[in-house]
């Protein structure tokens, strides 16, 4: 069975007339030193019964340990991407209204991983270790690859 994920892509206006997006930089010590490939979608797995997009919503609230804001228009449904070890990620991006919440309250949730893999050593690391905006063209540069189709189509639905 293929494991589904559903997230959200916050996104925040500039004043030129663009906009960044809010990504997550996977925790625990594997991803410590990693840039390139290493940001994510705020995005985890669907609960028993749950919608995908009410998945996105808690997820992202889970990830990021802050109240998400408000949609003051309805979000913008990104569609979905197959990651490169099969995983199926469904996505969404909300406005988030300027000035934006405060990265440095941001606290994620923690999960339980085998350290080092095969150890039989368990430690508990934060899903998310740190969040950050980007532009789009540096968003498609740190994003784990398939991802970047969200900000690609996050593009396409702010221009038209």
């Amino acid at each position: 069975m293929v494991k589904t994920s559903a997230g959200l892509l916050p996104y925040r206006r500039l004043s030129d007339g663009g906009f960044e997006v809010l990504l997550g930089h996977m925790g625990g010590p594997f991803w410590a030193r990693k840039d390139a490939g290493s940001w994510t979608v705020l995005k985890g797995e669907l609960e028993l019964g749950e919608t995908p997009h009410a998945a996105a919503l808690r997820e992202a609230g889970e990830e990021l340990g802050l109240e998400l804001p408000p949609p003051s228009a309805p979000d913008i449904e990104l569609g979905e991407v197959r990651q490169r070890a099969g995983k199926l990620v469904l996505a969404w991006a909300r406005e988030w209204p300027q000035p934006g919440p405060d990265l440095a309250q941001a606290r994620s949730n923690t999960v339980e991983i085998e350290w080092p893999p095969r150890s039989g050593r368990r430690i508990e690391i934060p899903e998310i270790d740190r969040v950050a905006w980007f532009v789009p063209d540096e968003a498609r540069r740190v994003v784990v690859s398939a991802q970047a189709a969200f900000v690609d189509r996050l593009v396409e639905a702010l221009a038209g």
